[in-house]
């Protein structure tokens, strides 16, 4: 398994990314004491979500959002709501939250 980080590293209603030992660039975020990981990849035009760091929530916090032309998709199962995407999704990365608040890749 590869770590990728801890609990405490990503609050709650935010996310972070992280590069995996692929090269892949995913993010991480929390609801609820609950992590969800993604791509960082639209479906819709296959670009990264966020235009600045660390920056895949709206405004509000409540949704993701693709900061190309404001796709929105729920965090809990990366299905797009709002936008060119619409019944698309977010594809999925699994992660392990373990004992010692680490979030883990399985390899």
């Amino acid at each position: 398994m590869h770590k990728l980080c801890v609990t405490e590293d990503i609050p709650e209603r935010e996310a972070r990314a992280f590069e995996t030992p692929n090269g892949d660039t995913i993010f991480i975020t929390q609801r609820d004491g609950a992590f969800f990981a993604y791509q960082n990849v639209c479906p819709h035009l296959q670009v990264e979500l966020e235009f600045l760091e660390n920056q895949f929530l709206d405004r509000d916090q409540e949704y993701i959002e693709c900061s190309t032309h404001g796709a929105l998709f729920t965090v809990e199962t990366g299905e797009c709501i709002s936008g060119p995407c619409l019944g698309q999704s977010l594809e999925k990365v699994e992660i392990t939250v373990h004992s010692d608040g680490g979030i883990y890749l399985p390899e």
